[in-house]
Order: structure tokens, then sequence, then C-alpha cells
């Protein structure tokens, strides 16, 4: 599939939209890692754009006390792809997550 040709101008809108997710990507995980927002209000945000479409483990490692290791190891303890997102995630495994981690808490 060939990539569409864009004008300097679309590519400029383009990359101010992808540094402004970053930035919105890193201020929530922040949130996440402080305490001032939790997973299940991650998890139950479905709508929210920015976390939504973050990798699962990227989301997991924001956590307190957990880390990458960590993440990974709950993840394929729970059956979730490495390149799973957020919004792809099934019932079951969003409450796996939760059950698991809110002992972590």
């Amino acid at each position: 599939m060939a990539l569409p040709v864009l004008t300097l101008q679309q590519r400029r809108k383009a990359l101010e939209k992808a540094q402004a997710m970053r930035s919105r990507r890193k201020e929530m995980r922040q949130r996440l890692k402080k305490g001032r927002l939790s997973l299940r209000d991650v998890l139950d945000g479905r709508d929210n754009e920015v976390m939504a479409k973050m990798r699962v483990a990227y989301l997991l490692a924001s956590l307190p006390r957990v880390g990458k290791t960590t993440a990974r190891r709950i993840m394929e303890e729970i059956g979730i792809d490495d390149s799973r997102r957020v919004q792809g995630l099934g019932k079951r495994q969003r409450g796996e997550l939760l059950k698991r981690l809110a002992s972590k808490r």
C-alpha cells in the first residue's frame, strides 16, 4: 500500500497532532505514576483517544511499583500480546488486569 502524498501544511498539522498526543500521554502517565489516576479510570475511559491508543505494556509500566518486567510478566500470564493497545482489550482481560493490579495499590 502506497503512502499518501501530503502537502507541507498537512505534514505540519500531522506532526503537531502527534506532538500534542505525546504530551497528553506523558501527562496521563505522570498522573498514573503519582496515583492521581487509577487503572480503572483508564480502562473505563475507552473514549479517551490518548489512552485508548496506548500500548498496554506502556500503560502498566506507568503504574506505581510496576516496571517493564512486571508488566510483561502480567501480560504473559493473562494472555495479552505485547502489541495490544488499551482499546483492543477484551472484557476478561480488563477484569484480570484490575484484579491483579488492585492488590498492588
